[in-house]
């Protein structure tokens, strides 16, 4: 049934759904049942008539409108009956909501009130986008979309103040203004915090001023009085954000963390104050948790431990036994980092009890498998390193921390971990497509990387170094940068992975760190001579990367015959053979000879220079990663490699320091295999 009639100056009130509509302007859903709201993805009207968002999907969205467009803009009388020009419209709406997150400490994304043109959000993206924006068209202001987000996750891309918080946000999820979740007190003047995910129903105001621009935002516990200072207040003009007919509605998303948003009422009027909602009418959320226990049960149940003891004993002793088993550790460290802790059980259950047929693969740094978590159903990987293993305890709390606060689209996401006496986990993202060094050096039966998907992730890997290094609050060095620590999601974007080796440190500060780490062939002169890693040490190893993936083979290859220009022994470097066919003005035929002509003879130009570019036997001579984005992007000249002499032959003499890289966890790389002990090579990848 539709909230809305049209015919000017007539009100209809349908008091079976409890909805109030009045011409155009105003409207009241006392509750949803059989309200004809105009609903997409993964939101429904449940038989108790609550509007719910999303469900018991993972990384689901869901939108919710009025049925009819609302006429922000009319035309106002002028002298003599004339219609004058049409000025946009104060408005006024108030909601009661709820999120109903599995876990009570724990949510991931939130949902928004909106106003947009229309009610197709089709291109919008789940998890941190709310279903309102996706990566592309975030921040445009073709998008004329005004919104207030009710967010449960911290996202740094978005600049959000914390993981609770209220934000209004014009045409990007970057808040205008945004403020912790809370009311002020009437009677003290005090902050009251409010817990987004406390599972308890809050009322929302939201008013637009048009005579004075002002945007205000307030909210309460529900049945609570409107509080007398808003939570948020900013003068924005509107009338050049929301189109004349615009929809208003809500949209919400989540992802791996199962989360159900609930609107319970909603009320809207333009040009004066929303309704007040009928508290007596809404329904009531869903009950959460067992049922309570019934008084015959409480008195039954001493009468029958008295019968039953020994089953109760034995029981016990089961119970004891099972516990044991899924035992965990912890200690206080613990406690001030942030990824998610998973119960051992759950890792347990989610690879079959760690069998075999679930292995992906083992190295020296452990194993990995796959696994599919209980409930949600997310394919995750998982890598269980043992005390015994070369990385210990020193390394997984490195790990654990750079990783688990880093979030960027390419670096592979650390979800979370566990801890068991003589054990460590880690559970990250499953990629489906592998490691890069597998479609680059794969068979020939099987189908070549194209030009276009290896500059996107070139361009991919080189933005995640870049946040590493620059844009997050510490520098991160990764120390390991190498195509089979590249790994590819479901839609072939690179991901860099594999930060069991990052050192982490201020920025400004030089690294306090002497301990060789890396692969041979990746490894910089500076590197190798004084064991200091620092941010030219990667990107000397992310030139070697850049090489490789044009040319489609490995920095150092034995037994490679006398079919290159440089090289006229057994060992093939491929850093030499580059160089090579750089001074003789060829550079372009070093590209991989699978691609033929299928490829951008500018753009390989320029990979291949920036690569022996980053490969400069100086480091201060090396660029930047921002300078490498840079010149990936066209953004700035890549400048005129120097007309000296230079030479890399230092990767051909490396065999006489193999006593030393034997005592400094170097990895050797060989024609058969790039690398044999990385986890990420093996265990965050598919079908190995």
């Amino acid at each position: 049934m539709g909230a809305t009639a049209w015919q000017e100056m007539v009100v209809v009130v349908f008091v079976g759904i409890g909805i109030v509509a009045v011409g155009a302007a105003e409207f009241a859903y006392d509750g949803f049942a059989g309200a004809g709201l105009a609903l997409d993805g993964m939101a429904t009207l449940t038989p108790a008539g609550l509007l719910q968002l999303t469900n018991d999907t993972i990384m689901p969205k869901g939108h919710a409108f009025h049925p009819e467009p609302v006429t922000f803009r009319r035309p106002a009388a002028g002298a003599g009956g004339a219609a004058a020009a049409a000025a946009m419209s104060s408005f006024s709406t108030t909601f009661v909501f709820a999120i109903v997150s599995e876990f009570l400490d724990l949510s991931t994304s939130g949902f928004a009130f909106l106003v947009a043109p229309s009610t197709d959000l089709s291109t919008a993206m789940p998890n941190q986008y709310l279903g309102v924006f996706n990566g592309t068209d975030n921040g445009d202001a073709r998008n004329r979309i005004f919104a207030v987000e009710f967010d449960t996750v911290r996202n740094p891309e978005f600049a959000d103040i914390n993981n609770n918080h209220v934000g209004v946000d014009v045409n990007s999820l970057n808040s205008s203004a945004a403020a912790p979740a809370g009311y002020y007190d009437d009677a003290t003047g005090a902050f009251r915090n409010l817990s987004l995910i406390s599972r308890e129903p809050m009322q929302v105001w939201v008013d637009y001023d048009a005579a004075t621009t002002e945007i205000t935002v307030a909210m309460a516990p529900a049945r609570s009085p409107r509080p007398k200072r808003p939570l948020l207040s900013k003068r924005i003009d509107l009338s050049t954000v929301i189109t004349d007919t615009a929809c208003v509605g809500f949209s919400s998303a989540s992802s791996i963390v199962l989360v159900k948003h609930y609107v319970l009422g909603w009320s809207f009027s333009l040009d004066g104050d929303a309704p007040a909602l009928d508290y007596a009418k809404l329904p009531k959320l869903p009950r959460i948790g067992p049922k309570p226990q019934s008084k015959g049960l409480t008195i039954a149940l001493p009468v029958a431990a008295t019968v039953t003891v020994l089953a109760v004993v034995a029981i016990g002793v089961l119970l004891l036994l099972r516990r044991l088993r899924y035992a965990e550790l912890r200690e206080d460290w613990e406690v001030e980092f942030g990824p998610q802790r998973f119960a051992f059980k759950d890792l347990y259950d989610a690879t079959g009890g760690f069998k075999d047929k679930w292995l992906l693969g083992a190295g020296g740094f452990g194993t990995v498998y796959k696994g599919v978590l209980p409930g949600p159903g997310a394919e995750i990987a998982v890598k269980k390193v043992s005390h015994h293993s070369r990385q210990g305890m020193k390394e997984f709390v490195a790990e654990v921390v750079s990783i688990g606060h880093l979030r960027h689209r390419n670096l592979v996401q650390l979800l979370g971990y566990c801890r068991r006496k003589g054990e460590l986990l880690l559970v990250y993202d499953y990629m489906p497509n592998g490691s890069l060094d597998k479609h680059l050096h794969c068979r020939e039966d099987k189908p070549v990387l194209s030009w276009a998907q290896r500059l996107h992730i070139i361009r991919g890997v080189a933005a995640g170094l870049l946040y590493m290094h620059e844009d997050w609050k510490q520098v991160v060095i990764h120390r390991d940068i190498k195509a089979s620590n590249v790994l590819l999601d479901g839609e072939m974007n690179g991901r860099l992975g594999d930060f069991g080796l990052a050192r982490l440190h201020d920025h400004g500060d030089d690294p306090q760190t002497t301990r060789v780490v890396g692969t041979m062939g990746y490894l910089a002169p500076e590197l190798v001579r004084a064991g200091k890693a620092t941010a030219r040490s990667d990107v000397f190893a992310f030139g070697v990367f850049l090489l490789e993936v044009a040319c489609g083979r490995r920095p150092v290859e034995e037994d490679a015959g006398t079919d290159t220009d440089t090289d006229t022994s057994d060992c093939f470097v491929l850093v030499d053979w580059v160089l090579g066919h750089w001074r003789n003005g060829s550079i372009t035929s070093a590209v991989d000879a699978r691609l033929g002509s299928g490829y951008d003879v500018v753009a390989a130009d320029l990979v291949l220079r920036l690569g022996l570019a980053c490969l400069h036997p100086s480091p201060a001579a090396r660029p930047s990663m921002r300078q490498v984005t840079q010149y990936l992007d066209g953004s700035a000249p890549l400048p005129e490699l120097p007309a000296t002499d230079m030479s890399f032959t230092t990767f051909a003499g490396m065999g006489r320091y193999q006593p030393l890289f034997d005592s400094w966890s170097v990895r050797q790389t060989t024609t058969a295999a790039m690398s044999v002990a990385t986890i990420s090579d093996i265990g965050l990848s598919g079908g190995r």
